[in-house]
């Protein structure tokens, strides 16, 4: 029995989880998978939109070239290309003696609204980092503390229940005092189940959740209100007409009224406005995706902890509505599920408890390690019986 003993006692310590103090958790992920994506394409995308833009203005020099007339010197012919990019308005025949003004600003505003909307785009995570992250992130350090520690405490009560057995004299006693036990509900340890519970009862992470995606959302649509209204309009005008007759030179009989002139950065325009469309229309669903997950519990992530004595969150119907604090911590713990080093232990534990014989007898992580090691999880038939006998 001793060799029994002993094998059972080692293999007990190797199930304790190592005691991680100081700096722990270095690598706590504060951002879900998908939200951090997000982030990265819809902030990084116009800027390298951006450094397209300037890399083909740099280039190729002049955005616009200007068909001077040929009398015209190279310093006029220069002034002509530099006058009308600055003013950029073409000048549309309407009536005789009369021109129609169309303005073409968006493409001498392109870098600068490409900056813009990477600055609007970051505000949502802005907004979660310093709305949502300190309380989030203590709460993680808690919840994954009391985790790793609960299922510690299970292991050392096994320990300690093998060791009164080895010294106990009469199994009776034992029996005794362990069914009392557990009717006293001694193995509990309520207090993370009570925070948890809690925790359905705040909406603060979650309404900052709801917020920024919904940010997201309105940005994403206020940019294609943009791209429609104003890059559209002027999406495939390659020429226009320019007047350079203002000012001093508006009585020069030698100038022409109008100045034809063509914009030889319509093509890095084009792909900029189609490449904006085609990335923020692929990150809509994935955004709506994200939403719909508060809207279902994790409940593969809490039937796994279920094993913990007193986290009866499912078994006691204790979820209601998924959209709280609650089902945000959830989707963080998985996302956090490497720091939760109980998680694997649990999840062998309940594949070997649905595949053992004595599926009735096991009900939480104390139950099936004391059948590993060696003790049966309730009190032998035998025992009972001759109980029994000697109190007919």
């Amino acid at each position: 029995m001793s060799l029994a003993h002993t094998a059972a006692e080692y293999m007990l310590s190797d199930a304790l989880l190592p005691d991680r103090r100081g700096p722990r958790l270095k690598g706590l992920r504060l951002e879900l998978p998908l939200d951090r994506m997000v982030k990265f394409v819809a902030v990084g995308s116009p800027l390298l939109l951006m450094s397209l833009a300037f890399a083909q203005e740099f280039s190729s020099g002049s955005p616009i070239s200007c068909f001077s007339p040929s009398n015209f010197s190279v310093r006029q012919a220069a002034y002509v290309d530099s006058s009308c990019w600055d003013s950029l308005v073409h000048h549309e025949h309407n009536e005789p003696g009369q021109y129609k003004l169309k303005s073409l600003w968006p493409h001498k505003a392109l870098p600068y609204s490409l900056l813009a909307l990477a600055v609007v785009m970051y505000l949502p995570a802005l907004l979660w980092q310093y709305a949502a992250v300190p309380a989030l992130s203590s709460d993680l350090l808690f919840i994954i503390s009391e985790l790793d520690k609960s299922y510690n405490r299970s292991i050392r009560l096994v320990q300690h229940m093998v060791k009164i057995r080895q010294k106990s004299s009469d199994p009776h006693v034992f029996w005794d005092e362990l069914e009392k036990a557990r009717k006293e509900r001694y193995f509990e340890f309520p207090l993370l189940e009570r925070y948890l519970a809690c925790k359905q009862r705040s909406h603060s992470l979650v309404a900052t959740y709801l917020l920024r995606n919904s940010l997201l959302l309105l940005f994403t649509s206020a940019t294609y209100l943009y791209l429609g209204h104003f890059h559209l309009d002027v999406f495939f005008q390659k020429e226009f007409s320019c007047s350079v007759k203002t000012g001093l030179l508006s009585d020069e009989p030698h100038i022409p009224d109008l100045i034809t002139c063509r914009l030889t950065s319509l093509s890095v325009f084009q792909i900029v406005s189609l490449a904006s469309v085609a990335i923020y229309t692929l990150l809509v669903p994935v955004i709506i995706y994200n939403l719909t997950r508060l809207c279902r519990w994790d409940k593969g992530l809490l039937s796994i902890y279920e094993m913990l004595p007193a986290f009866d969150l499912l078994s006691k119907k204790m979820l209601g509505c998924p959209i709280n604090d609650l089902n945000v911590i959830l989707l963080f713990l998985r996302a956090n599920i490497s720091e939760l080093i109980s998680f694997s232990w649990l999840s062998v534990l309940c594949v070997l408890k649905d595949t053992t014989t004595q599926k009735h007898n096991i009900d939480t992580v104390v139950d099936f390690m004391t059948l590993l090691a060696g003790l049966e999880p309730s009190k032998p038939k035998h025992l009972t019986h001759r109980v029994c006998d000697e109190n007919p």
